[in-house]
């Protein structure tokens, strides 16, 4: 069963590329991956702010879950030594482009993350931003991104946060979630999420992704109340209120 799940995942995501709906440049041109970037680290201007991509000059770094390659490139112009596995082939081409367009050097590689093909701690970093939950079997990918990291090294995960500010107002607007139709969507709690990285020491939680204003629903009388009324209205509340309810459940953590 998770044989054939695994298969339907690399279908889905063959076809569906994470941010393609903004893009207005040609598909794999240079303009195509700056948008690409550009959009992701507006939407996700708290990524660089709790992940430092310049510090980890001379490291091994695993990207479970690549997708284009955005976040790697990050890693790699900062001197790290990168390594981006992804099981759709559509994704590592785009990933491979991305690279060479950018004269950067990495290993990028069609594979399964939850049966990945490297020895037991062969690398410094392992990171999964937003690809546990869209995985046939979580547990066995975590199990394996800890069995390739080095001891002492750093493993850096996001989940999708269930009781979220997100997940609450999709069932009030009934807007449906981006891949909302993706053969797998899971979503955590803290509690649960930590439970999960039991098999991790010294783990530490940081709730992410509060709203701002979209492109991608801009539209519409619903995507104006978003953008004028609930964007400023979340912004002006108490921090400590808010920051349970984030979209985004980053972990740090250690084996």
């Amino acid at each position: 069963m998770s044989g054939a799940l695994t298969q339907e995942i690399a279908r889905y995501w063959n076809e569906r590329i994470h941010d393609l709906a903004i893009a207005t440049h040609p598909i794999g041109s240079p303009g195509f991956f700056e948008e690409l970037d550009e959009y992701r680290f507006d939407k996700l201007s708290y990524l660089p702010q709790v992940v430092d991509f310049s510090a980890y000059r001379g490291k091994t770094i695993l990207e479970v879950g690549c997708g284009a390659g955005i976040d790697l490139v990050r890693f790699a112009k900062g001197g790290a030594i990168v390594t981006g596995v992804d099981l759709s082939q559509t994704a590592i081409d785009l990933a491979s482009q991305n690279f060479a367009q950018r004269g950067l050097a990495g290993e990028l590689r069609v594979m399964d993350g939850e049966k990945l093909e490297y020895p037991d701690d062969r690398f410094d970093v392992v990171y999964g931003h937003g690809v546990l939950q869209y995985a046939a079997d979580p547990e066995q990918m975590l199990a394996e991104m800890k069995r390739v990291l080095k001891p002492g090294g750093e493993a850096i995960f996001m989940v999708y946060n269930r009781i979220s500010w997100l997940n609450a107002m999709r069932r009030v607007t009934k807007v449906r979630l981006e891949h909302e139709d993706a053969p797998v969507l899971r979503k955590y709690s803290i509690g649960e999420f930590k439970r999960m990285l039991r098999p991790f020491r010294d783990v530490r939680i940081v709730v992410e992704r509060f709203p701002v204003k979209s492109r991608l629903h801009a539209g519409g009388l619903k995507g104006f109340l978003y953008n004028t009324l609930f964007v400023g209205a979340f912004q002006v509340m108490p921090k400590f209120l808010v920051r349970p309810f984030g979209w985004h459940i980053m972990a740090f953590a250690k084996k």
